[in-house]
């Protein structure tokens, strides 16, 4: 069996992507309120800053300031996933290594993790957040797509409300580089 090494530092900014166990669902965007009241109810209990996050329909992700002196995102991802499965149906196949463990099949059981290292790093990883649902077809614009903190961004002065509608591919980045 595989180790997973994750990186564990207090009070850490953390990239995530996590996603449906079935790439082609849409459960996130089509429960949107279940997942968003699952989030809240674990930031209630486990406090930890979203610095930004886009919800496309199979997967998620997500930028994660937690506070000084913890470094247990593991459990608050646990607790999302749950409260957001309790409230759906078991509709969702289920494999024998799953029900064994008592699991649903509606995430992948691993998530990516990613700790950010610098501001560089912090503004490379939030412009893919905010430019995935132009990259993935969903919509042409950034902005267009409701389920993400690129509002915010353009609410606070910190991005201009056209943000992202030129796309410059570069050889350093996988995703290239809206300007």
């Amino acid at each position: 069996m595989r180790t997973y090494t994750r990186a564990f530092t207090p009070g850490g900014t953390f990239f995530f992507t996590v996603n449906l166990a079935d790439r082609s669902d849409t459960l996130f965007t089509d429960r949107i309120g279940a997942l968003r009241e699952s989030v809240r109810r674990v930031r209630d209990t486990h406090p930890f800053y979203i610095d930004a996050m886009v919800v496309l329909p199979e997967h998620i992700h997500a930028i994660w300031t937690l506070p000084a002196g913890d470094t247990d995102y593991p459990t608050r991802w646990t607790l999302i996933k749950a409260g957001f499965s309790r409230k759906l149906p078991k509709t969702e196949n289920i494999s024998a290594s799953r029900s064994m463990k008592g699991e649903r099949g509606i995430w992948q059981r691993r998530y990516w993790e990613h700790q950010i290292r610098d501001e560089n790093d912090f503004a490379r990883h939030v412009d893919y957040i905010h430019f995935n649902p132009v990259k993935h077809g969903y919509v042409k614009f950034p902005c267009d797509w409701v389920h993400s903190s690129i509002h915010r961004f353009i609410r606070e002065g910190v991005l201009p409300p056209n943000w992202g509608t030129e796309y410059v591919a570069t050889k350093d980045m996988q995703w290239g580089e809206p300007r």
